[in-house]
């Protein structure tokens, strides 16, 4: 299992949030959001937004911390990096910044 969380960085409403992603398959992915309690109002068709107070459980629970850029890389080396537009296509509405 290959779930990987980035630095909060991104703000939006007021909170900072993480990128919490596979590189391996959507369906780890979504096993991994449901076994650790995320909604699925968070998922963002290849990724789930994580609010940062949630970072540790995250890393508790088996993510392996990486930066952006290598988070962003990985996803699409697997194929799963979608466009800003596929992105809110999937997830049926307007995700925070990413």
């Amino acid at each position: 299992m290959t779930i990987l969380i980035d630095t909060p960085r991104w703000w939006h409403r007021g909170r900072r949030w993480s990128h919490l992603a596979s590189d391996e398959s959507l369906d780890e992915l979504h096993d991994f959001a449901g076994r650790v309690g995320i909604p699925e109002r968070g998922f963002q068709g290849d990724h789930y937004d994580i609010p940062e107070e949630y970072l540790d459980e995250m890393l508790a629970a088996g993510a392996e911390m990486v930066d952006s850029r290598d988070l962003v890389r990985r996803l699409r080396e697997a194929g799963l990096r979608l466009s800003p537009a596929e992105r809110r296509a999937r997830s049926g509405g307007t995700p925070p910044p990413s």
